[in-house]
């Protein structure tokens, strides 16, 4: 049970003092904006006005007095009806003589019991280099798949893979055109077609596999040819691109097998047994408007008698339901927004679980260097990748600096700020923080100071020492609130605040120097479960934790 669970656990304890044990309130537990305001505060006394019939000061008051006789708190103070809680330093103690008792697992908690969850991301069309966007959404989901293991879920990671289509055609055939320009035939790339140079080399590899037997000739052989090696090369150099920055998956789901297991047939026939499906203008259509107000879409175009992407999506979800997961979150751009109303229609003339399909949309991705924004693009020339990012700033900036932005807002990647070694780069700083503690113990050896793992936590009641080890105590809380509101930054947050607390503390206390060596032992643990909470939260980013800077 962690610092909130205690808290709440003790507000509940007053409240059946008083006489209002059977109620559920739905209070908070909040760090209040400066430290002299105490560690925590509540709202509970403003939730119990009606039932109580007094003013939020007089029942916090009458809390407090009840609060101030358990040695949980040190103080409790009714600051117009906020109780703000002042926390004993033992408890602060015990919970730091926990951490360093659970180094490799502390912080993990079991909301998930188990279940069989799914995140899908970096799902994209495998038609060049992987951009600066889809990395972004790569270390999103990794994060997020880390952190939902560590709340209990069982997590599988899938990469979609969109190898059918027009789009793959249009692929195809730039492909040929740049192979036949290698060997001195020139034909035009359709006006939406492939164009970046990335497609030479993979074209010198056809000729070096095919010769010159499919110059100038384009027929449905030839497309089967071009089609199954730019799929393979492109596949191979997106998966190479996502290892530098240690994202790997579980599967990679072809959408070509939606057609092979005949899941595409199924999901239509369901949907007309359902009466969700009819024929119009030699379509087939999906009665969106039975279920949500918008328009009906196209299942099967007139046209081809092929399926639209958004029935290949209806297809892909419910073979995700067949599989066995308990949920699926699928993590998208921004621009896919007007898609979520229909898939969670679809869902439901299916009859899936209401929470099986969670979709989490994130912002675009600016590349600044300088004062300049690099432009990107995906069909024409040169374009910045997520490859030259990488090389650029080295995988941890990335992946932190990924992370570190509300999904929600637009991210901004500064790429000066990322290569900076100083306290301005946010994951400088928090790594020199873990390095700095390294240092420590390793100046302790020169000393010839024996580290006594536990000994002198006692002694830890300085406000520094206070602050830092109530920061660390909140290290599950904040994996929760990453669970619950699917945000990664979350953590990346916690993990400044962590290392603020500790250069502040280290900066205002000695430790190899202070007054007695029960005080040196218990400064070098409250270092030591630092160093672990760090090293822990960093992990779970992707990020390395380094022992020199």
């Amino acid at each position: 049970m962690e610092i909130i669970d205690l808290i709440k656990k003790q507000i509940n304890i007053a409240l059946s003092d008083i006489g209002v044990s059977e109620m559920e309130l739905n209070f908070t537990i909040e760090t209040p904006p400066k430290d002299d305001m105490g560690d925590f505060s509540s709202n509970v006394a403003f939730l119990l006005t009606k039932r109580l019939r007094k003013s939020p000061q007089e029942i916090a008051q009458i809390l407090k007095e009840e609060l101030v006789k358990s040695s949980f708190f040190e103080k409790v103070d009714n600051a117009n009806g906020f109780l703000n809680f002042f926390v004993s330093p033992q408890i602060y103690q015990r919970i730091c003589s926990k951490i360093l008792s659970n180094p490799k697992t502390y912080g993990k908690f079991d909301i998930g019991k188990g279940a069989n969850i799914q995140f899908e991301f970096a799902s994209i069309n495998p038609t060049g280099p992987i951009t600066v966007a889809h990395g972004r959404q790569a270390v999103m989901g990794d994060v997020l798949a880390n952190i939902y293991e560590q709340a209990g879920y069982v997590v599988q990671r899938e990469m979609y893979l969109n190898d059918a289509g027009r789009q793959i055609k249009l692929l195809s055939y730039s492909l040929w055109v740049r192979y036949n320009e290698i060997l001195g035939s020139k034909y035009e790339i359709p006006e939406d077609g492939y164009r970046g140079e990335y497609l030479v080399d993979t074209a010198k590899k056809v000729l070096n596999k095919y010769g010159e037997k499919l110059k100038d000739k384009w027929d449905e052989e030839t497309e089967d040819i071009f089609r199954k090696e730019v799929l393979e090369d492109m596949l191979k150099n997106m998966l190479e691109t996502l290892e530098k920055i240690n994202v790997n998956f579980d599967v990679i789901f072809s959408e070509q097998l939606l057609f092979k297991n005949k899941m595409v047939e199924k999901t239509l026939n369901d949907l007309k047994s359902k009466g969700y499906v009819y024929e119009k203008d030699d379509a087939l259509w999906f009665k969106v408007s039975d279920l949500i107000d918008e328009n009906d879409k196209v299942l099967i175009r007139s046209k081809d008698s092929m399926p639209t992407y958004f029935c290949d999506d209806i297809a892909y979800h419910y073979y995700k339901y067949l599989r066995g997961f308990d949920t699926v979150i699928d993590i998208m751009g921004s621009d896919h927004h007007g898609h979520i109303p229909r898939m969670m229609a679809s869902a439901k003339a299916l009859g899936l679980p209401e929470n099986f399909l969670k979709i989490i949309l994130h912002q675009f991705v600016n590349v600044k260097k300088g004062e300049e924004i690099i432009k990107m693009s995906t069909r024409s020339g040169e374009f910045f990748t997520l490859d030259d990012l990488i090389q650029n700033v080295g995988k941890d900036a990335v992946r932190y600096f990924f992370a570190m932005v509300d999904p929600d807002t637009t991210l901004n990647f500064d790429i000066d700020l990322a290569i900076k070694k100083s306290n301005e780069n946010p994951v400088y700083y928090v790594q020199y923080a873990h390095a700095r503690i390294c240092s420590i113990f390793k100046e302790a050896q020169k000393r010839g100071i024996n580290y006594e793992l536990f000994l002198g936590l006692e002694n830890l009641k300085e406000d520094e020492e206070k602050l830092l080890m109530r920061e660390l105590s909140l290290f599950t809380n904040v994996l929760t609130k990453a669970v619950i509101q699917n945000k990664p930054n979350l953590l990346t947050q916690y993990l400044e605040r962590v290392a603020s607390r500790f250069h502040h503390f280290y900066n205002n206390l000695s430790v190899l120097n202070a007054e007695n060596y029960e005080l040196i032992q218990g400064r070098l643990n409250l270092c030591h479960a630092t160093k672990i909470v760090i090293a822990r939260g960093l992990s779970i980013l992707g990020v390395n934790a380094p022992e020199s800077m």
